[in-house]
């Protein structure tokens, strides 16, 4: 019978892409989204007890910190990412936090289909970075490389161009503090406890790892709808 259910949950969540026009209107109170896909569904490359502790205790503490120092804010989640500068550190950590998750769940799959790079985003990758392998090598090396917690990013930067990058914290490409900005369309959480778990100190392997559940067909959607933006 679990078996059945979780495949029934894993069976009903594909499909349902997200947006970057709905993770950035998103107003206050802000919410904890669900998973789409059951916890030890990615366990090939994300254990379940990972899952479980980085949504449900890492991510909600963002959640629930962000509401309580923006009680009564009316701007978007994204209105606040592009004027962070002007609001407390705690603001940027916990606003930036809720973004960067509610971001990178939609970007894991347990859906073969999904898993599939699109002919158009393949040809994008391969016309900025070479080829595919090229394009990730740079970004696990980027993300191997960031010295203590942060991110890897894949953006389309001012001119419409593929460019990754990287940030500290829960810092990402929107806000008006980031060094390089730009749109994401693709990224990876490298805090320890998003891999230390399984990998324990080896972030290099994880980041190896996570392409056995990368959803290409969302990281696609998002690409095209940043070119539009």
């Amino acid at each position: 019978m679990k078996f059945i259910l979780s495949l029934i949950l894993i069976a009903g969540s594909f499909g349902h892409a997200a947006t970057l026009k709905s993770l950035n209107g998103e107003k206050f109170p802000i919410k904890l989204p669900k998973l789409e896909y059951v916890t030890d569904s990615l366990a090939i490359a994300i254990d379940k007890e990972t899952m479980e502790i980085h949504h449900g205790k890492h991510h909600k503490a963002y959640v629930d910190n962000a509401n309580k120092v923006m009680p009564k804010e009316k701007k978007s989640v994204l209105e606040i990412l592009k004027t962070v500068s002007q609001y407390p550190a705690a603001v940027k950590n916990n606003v930036g936090g809720h973004w960067n998750h509610a971001f990178f769940w939609k970007l894991l799959t347990p859906d073969t289909k999904n898993q599939m790079m699109p002919e158009r985003l393949q040809k994008e990758i391969e016309s900025a970075f070479g080829s595919v392998d090229a394009f990730k090598a740079e970004i696990e090396k980027q993300g191997a490389s960031r010295f203590g917690s942060g991110w890897v990013w894949v953006i389309r930067n001012a001119e419409k161009k593929l460019e990754i990058t990287a940030t500290e914290y829960q810092d990402n490409p929107l806000m008006d503090t980031a060094t390089v900005k730009g749109i994401p369309v693709l990224g990876i959480d490298v805090w320890e406890h998003a891999y230390y778990l399984k990998y324990q100190n080896k972030r290099a392997d994880y980041l190896k790892g996570i392409w056995s559940v990368f959803n290409w067909k969302q990281v696609n959607d998002f690409d095209i709808e940043a070119l539009k933006m």
